[in-house]
């Protein structure tokens, strides 16, 4: 018969607390990291979690074309508008420039020139659109981290995370939760994992699965949790009645 988590001698009980406090508070050491990093500067910028994800493994619009369908969109009229952005959107090439250099000068360049009186007033610079080296720093791409980055990133979370359940989940499987039960929260974080990381790299190939990133950390999470403190309780609140009556002579329940 398995030994419960009830009935563990006191070392092991010691041991296996020490390393469930220790991961549970480095757990929210990460949560606490995630937030600044990754929640906190998007959302001073006015953007939600998802969106943020996405821009993250997705990459983000330039600032060219952040204006051009912002605060410029209505000073240059459609056709000219997508055949900037088309240039954008093709690497932004200098060879390429001549073609929409017409568009600037007749549209962009009375208020975007090193002498304008924009500049004057506003005391700041104001980025040059009559030479490519001025608009170029304005329409650099972001695509997110490159294949390698994601590869890298991917297989030490795989691998590190993995092992953490494993060593949570063997203790947490010597509790007296129905079978059933231990057997899906063993499951779920393995499930939650995949989900998680390939989410990272469907993500960067439609912004829609960002969503599928925060249900898998939100799962990891959940499941984390629940396994830590099952079986803290199973060994020094339940355990104890249980201790309590075998002393005593009692059946333990």
């Amino acid at each position: 018969m398995m030994t419960s988590l009830r009935n563990l001698s006191m070392p092991l009980r010691v041991l296996f607390t020490c390393f469930l406090l220790v991961l549970g508070i480095g757990y929210l050491a990460a949560l606490a990291y995630l937030f600044l990093v990754d929640v906190e500067p998007h959302a001073s910028k006015g953007q939600g979690v998802v969106e943020g994800i996405a821009e993250k493994y997705h990459g983000r619009p330039t600032l060219l074309e952040t204006a051009l369908q912002g605060a410029m969109s209505d000073r240059i009229g459609g056709p000219d508008k997508r055949r900037i952005l088309q240039w954008v959107r093709a690497g932004a090439k200098a060879d390429d420039f001549a073609t929409i250099k017409p568009i600037l000068d007749a549209n962009c360049v009375g208020c975007h020139s090193a002498n304008a009186n924009v500049q004057k007033k506003s005391g700041g610079p104001v980025p040059s659109f009559e030479t490519y080296e001025g608009l170029s720093a304005l329409a650099d791409v972001d695509t997110g981290p490159t294949i390698a980055q994601l590869a890298k990133v991917s297989h030490v979370h795989l691998f590190g995370i993995s092992i953490i359940f494993l060593l949570t989940g063997f203790i947490f499987v010597h509790s007296e939760t129905p079978s059933w039960f231990r057997i899906g929260l063993i499951v779920v974080p393995y499930a939650a994992i995949l989900a998680d990381v390939g989410s990272w790299w469907l993500t960067k190939w439609d912004t829609f699965f960002a969503v599928v990133v925060i249900v898998g950390g939100a799962l990891m999470g959940l499941s984390l949790a629940c396994q830590i403190l099952i079986s803290l309780w199973e060994m020094w609140i339940a355990g104890a009645d249980s201790r309590g009556l075998a002393r005593r002579g009692a059946p333990a329940g």
